[in-house]
């Protein structure tokens, strides 16, 4: 089959002949339609994601959508080592497919899924967001980040408070369901204050970023003066674009009722992601979810992996 190949971790896949996974008890092959290219998916074909093995002489992609022997149109994730999504063919756990809704194309469920995903279970499986509460993304210029405001409406939230770097995407947020808009550009000080002045009633937060902003966003929770004993605000760590540490005093969580809680591989386990990713599959069409998106013939991959854009979405389309 054709396919893009991990030769080294330090070289972009290459597009050649790769070998067929050959079908075994439990798992199915799929003929393979379109994959997105998530930072999941390139952090483990360099080695530097946590759940990666650095496999060489693989085939990447952690998800994609296509058909089964028997006809039937999925969306599939995590396939079996060595045969990742990125290729012709295929080979993944059965209880790892679902079914795409018949309004929703190939190029849309690749590219919504695991964005769609990281804001859906961390709003219901680990947030277990309350119809009204209001929600603050910090990251919502990004692709994903901007899907969540999206997500967290649809989902109930009263109010959504989006944080962002870039300007013009920020003011973008308003027509996707933002209600509050604060830059990330300001100096510390203003921003400290906007986020005074705006998150008294925040109950949740999805967080793509970590690092200085995090830090700021969590003293202010835990330092307001009005927090009920009792009601719990849940901070959900998601992404860290903006560096892996953060310096976190002790005396946060002695002062308040806030939370932290992970949402990803391991604090999810493969049902909790398929499951988020099945109800948000419905809701792409009713919700009108959208994520901008170009879609690049699998061919291409040795040309465009290191072209990022961090506010779209590059699926990769396979001819049969």
């Amino acid at each position: 089959m054709k396919a893009a190949i991990v030769r080294t971790a330090e070289h972009p896949p290459v597009f050649g002949e790769y070998p067929d996974p050959v079908e075994v008890q439990g798992e199915v092959i799929v003929r393979v339609a379109a994959s997105a290219l998530s930072h999941l998916t390139r952090s483990r074909a360099a080695g530097r994601h946590y759940s990666s093995a650095a496999d060489l002489n693989s085939v990447p992609g952690v998800d994609g959508v296509g058909r089964l022997p028997d006809g039937r149109r999925v969306y599939f994730i995590f396939p079996s080592a060595p045969f990742g999504a990125m290729g012709q063919l295929s080979r993944v756990k059965e209880n790892q497919c679902l079914s795409v809704p018949d309004d929703v194309d190939d190029v849309t469920m690749a590219a919504i899924a695991i964005p769609a995903m990281s804001s859906w279970a961390a709003l219901t499986k680990r947030a277990k967001i309350l119809p009204g509460e209001t929600v603050l993304i910090n990251g919502a210029t990004g692709a994903s980040g901007k899907l969540a405001v999206q997500i967290a409406k649809w989902l109930g939230a009263g109010k959504v408070i989006a944080t962002g770097r870039n300007e013009s995407e920020l003011a973008s947020l308003t027509k996707f369901g933002a209600d509050v808009l604060i830059s990330l550009q300001q100096s510390e000080q203003d921003f400290v204050s906007s986020l005074r002045g705006e998150t008294n009633d925040v109950k949740v937060v999805l967080d793509y970023l970590w690092g200085r902003s995090a830090e700021q966003i969590v003293a202010t929770l835990a330092g307001r003066k009005n927090e009920g004993f009792g009601e719990r605000t849940r901070f959900v760590q998601i992404g860290s674009l903006s560096g892996p540490d953060i310096s976190l005093p002790s005396a946060v969580f002695r002062s308040s009722s806030l939370e932290i809680l992970g949402s990803g591989q391991g604090s999810l386990s493969n049902h909790d992601m398929v499951k988020a990713i099945a109800a948000a599959a419905l809701a792409i069409v009713p919700a009108h979810l959208h994520i901008e998106t170009d879609a690049v013939p699998l061919e291409d991959v040795e040309a465009t992996w290191t072209q990022t854009d961090p506010h779209r979405r590059r699926v990769y389309v396979l001819r049969s």
